[in-house]
């Protein structure tokens, strides 16, 4: 019998709805794409977005959806990420440096499972938290 993971409605890929988001902190990008699957490692986050020149971008990572932080590499202002699943409709990350959270992403499925919202804020050293609300939709293939 196969057991129905928490985080499993996030997997697939998923198209940024530019109109639907807000971004409090950074340029807004002209268009993205989100990817989320499984391997070895856990979950794969594959983020790639167009700015407003034109120029593509792109950043992944991966994590097991446990809440416990383990060492990430390949940044130099992140030590350590966590990602949990508390629940079928939130997947979230978080990223620290010394043990201090720095950032955390917490995505939330609405509109039965349609649509991805991702609430991204930081913590800057004067203690405000900046967000950028992206809106996600679930790609369909066909």
């Amino acid at each position: 019998m196969q057991v129905e993971k928490m985080y499993a409605g996030f997997l697939g890929e998923w198209q940024l709805d530019v109109d639907g988001s807000h971004y409090g902190q950074g340029e807004a990008p002209a268009s993205g794409g989100y990817a989320i699957s499984e391997s070895q490692e856990g979950l794969v986050f594959v983020i790639s977005w167009q700015d407003a020149d034109g120029k593509d971008h792109s950043f992944s990572f991966s994590g097991i959806p446990d809440g416990e932080a383990r060492p990430f590499a390949g940044d130099d202002l992140i030590d350590s990420m966590a990602v949990s699943a508390p629940n079928e409709a939130e997947l979230t990350s978080k990223a620290f440096y010394q043990d201090r959270e720095l950032m955390i992403a917490k995505r939330v499925l609405i509109d039965d499972g349609a649509v991805m919202e991702i609430t991204q804020s930081v913590l800057l050293p004067d203690g405000s938290r900046p967000a950028n609300i992206a809106r996600y939709r679930r790609k369909l293939h066909s």
